[in-house]
């Protein structure tokens, strides 16, 4: 687990770690060996809710999540946000039907291989360390919600205020000052192998706070279904 640790996360063929986790959308708890053996199952591992792109992919998972039970595929959103604050975020931004779990922790970042990155003025050595001058460079592209492609932090911003999201005393004790922890999203088959993923840490960061291709997601989750 230490060489995915360092900036590789699990690729197609893994096997994926179990971990356990608190229930958001319910009581108790989640662990990922409840679905061994069971259905194949797509898990999204996100920053915290105080991260606008990663409220969107929530929220885009929420929507995928009908299409892809209608496959056989059940969903799993994970959030860097401890679980009574993500419980009350969530009461006035319903994820219907979508089971969802905190780990203030990030253990199951760690698990899967998603580095927590270390923001610099210059110096980038991805996916360890990033310098603000290549961050300036990237380019998110929301058409729908940003009046042009912009970069990471305007975008940020920008969305940020939009929300109006109130970041919380809860919402500070995860952040990691002058570091970010990458996401992904990994698609599992019934005995828990990873079989399609898409994450921050490829393609040198040009997937960083970008929405994942809802149509390749549908085609592997076809495959992985059969």
């Amino acid at each position: 687990m230490s060489a995915h640790y360092l900036g590789h996360p699990l690729q197609p063929g893994d096997q994926a770690p179990n971990f356990v986790l608190d229930a958001i959308s319910r009581e108790g708890k989640i662990a990922l060996d409840d679905f061994r053996g069971r259905r194949p199952l797509l898990v999204g591992l996100f920053r915290g809710l105080l991260c606008p792109f990663c409220r969107r992919h929530v929220a885009a998972m929420a929507q995928f999540n009908a299409a892809l039970r209608e496959k056989g595929v059940d969903s799993l959103a994970v959030v860097n946000t401890p679980v009574e604050r993500a419980r009350l975020y969530f009461r006035y931004h319903p994820i219907p039907g979508l089971l969802a779990a905190s780990d203030p922790e990030r253990a199951s970042h760690r698990a899967f291989g998603l580095p927590l990155i270390e923001f610099t003025e210059n110096e980038t050595d991805w996916p360890r360390k990033v310098g603000m001058d290549m961050i300036m460079t990237m380019r998110v592209d929301r058409p729908d919600e940003l009046p042009e492609p912009m970069d990471p932090a305007t975008a940020d911003d920008l969305l940020s205020k939009k929300d109006g999201y109130e970041i919380t005393e809860a919402d500070q004790q995860v952040r990691i000052p002058g570091h970010m922890q990458l996401v992904g999203q990994f698609l599992l088959d019934r005995e828990g192998v990873v079989r399609w993923s898409f994450t921050e840490v490829e393609d040198q960061g040009r997937n960083m706070c970008q929405a994942l291709n809802s149509e390749e997601l549908m085609s592997a989750a076809s495959q992985v279904a059969h």
